[in-house]
């Protein structure tokens, strides 16, 4: 599938891949003139192992098994970063679904992918005097004269994707953030692309840098694909999620025309980004179905799903659990209603390809809303 470069003579091989991190030689050679393999075995190896482990469709619920009987009659706001943005807007829809069976009432507002946007939604959930609030998908220091209003009112904050770490922080007043671990994600988006490249590929990798838990992600994805001598870094393209969908088709075109084949790969801190950058590949001539071939490093809406099923420029994601941790904010939320502390639980990384999620749109854990609602109806 990827051709075979030219052996190179032992020593300077030795040299070229000794000072590489994470990359040993292939030490079977018997001579100084004996050839040596290109790429990182080592390396190499670590990844196949990931990528197995984390395409495995074996998913029984792990989350929380016990907690508050649910408090009834509550409220919540939830703000997205982007009602274009599907991350967010299903973890919201996971939310609505999820209040209904508590009782509570829940309201989405769209943050509009802007500081202003995300100011002028909070200002509007205030007002609407709610027992809760979510920050879907933006970090709190975009809108810090709010959270400290929320703080005073004693309205707790829970936020999803808004820092890189999950859990607590008394520092930013979230009584917990819902993720999955960056540092996970990361990881294995650059496993299966040196698993997937056999440790010899071109990658392009697009983030967004005005999203700090955003920006996190793609630099450990490019310190990740470092330890692999093989795989090459062509670009690290800033494309803000707001301005993908006007910009995606001409940015793709132009990294076409500068590295034409050499561009294997790629990764983005989110599916959308595949979504936008289709058309342009399609003009190119390149098939639904080669390389580049593409891995979302996150969300896993269901438009990724579909290109994954369907073969069209998307080969993985990275999946969030998005009902799931829908489900999981109102547990969270129903825990601070309680006076007690956050459950603390963070989803295992999955990947997602044609061949192992059966046709399916989204991926959850098996079971969660029954074990959510063994812990509400006491």
């Amino acid at each position: 599938m990827y051709p075979t470069r030219k052996a190179v003579a032992t020593a300077a091989a030795f040299l070229a891949v000794a000072a590489t991190a994470g990359c040993e030689p292939d030490t079977a050679t018997t001579s100084h003139r004996s050839p040596v393999k290109p790429g990182c075995p080592t390396a190499l190896a670590k990844a196949r192992q990931a990528v197995k482990k984390a395409e495995d469709v074996d998913s029984p619920w792990a989350g929380p098994t016990s907690g508050p009987e649910a408090v009834r009659g509550k409220s919540l706001v939830f703000i997205s970063q982007s009602l274009s943005n599907p991350g967010p807007t299903g973890v919201a829809q996971g939310v609505q679904e999820a209040a209904k069976v508590v009782g509570w009432r829940a309201r989405t507002l769209n943050g509009k992918g802007t500081d202003a946007g995300y100011r002028a939604a909070f200002d509007k959930a205030l007002d609407l005097e709610p027992d809760g609030i979510v920050l879907g998908g933006f970090h709190p220091k975009s809108t810090a004269e709010q959270v400290e209003k929320a703080k005073k009112l004693g309205i707790p904050l829970i936020g999803w994707h808004s820092t890189p770490a999950p859990g607590p922080s008394e520092k930013l007043n979230l009584f917990s953030n819902i993720t999955s671990k960056v540092e996970d994600v990361a990881s294995i988006s650059a496993d299966w692309i040196i698993a997937r490249s056999k440790g010899r590929a071109g990658v392009v990798l697009f983030t967004d840098a005005s999203i700090p838990f955003a920006k996190r992600k793609s630099d450990l994805i490019k310190k990740r694909l470092a330890t692999c001598s093989d795989v090459k870094l062509l670009s690290y393209k800033n494309l803000p999620i707001p301005e993908a969908n006007t910009r995606a088709t001409e940015e793709v075109s132009s990294l076409h025309s500068r590295f034409g084949d050499k561009w294997t790969h790629s990764a983005a801190i989110n599916d959308l980004y595949f979504r936008h950058a289709a058309p342009a590949l399609r003009a190119a001539g390149k098939e639904g179905d080669g390389a580049p071939y593409n891995i979302g490093a996150g969300d896993g809406d269901p438009s990724a799903f579909q290109r994954i099923n369907g073969k069209q420029y998307q080969a993985a994601t990275v999946p969030e659990p998005l009902s799931e941790q829908g489900w999981q904010i109102v547990d969270e939320f129903n825990r601070a209603f309680a006076d007690e502390p956050a459950s603390g639980y963070v989803a295992p990384v999955h990947i997602s390809t044609a061949d192992n999620n059966g046709g399916a749109l989204a991926w959850n854990s098996e079971g969660y809303r029954q074990a959510y609602r063994k812990i509400w109806d006491k």
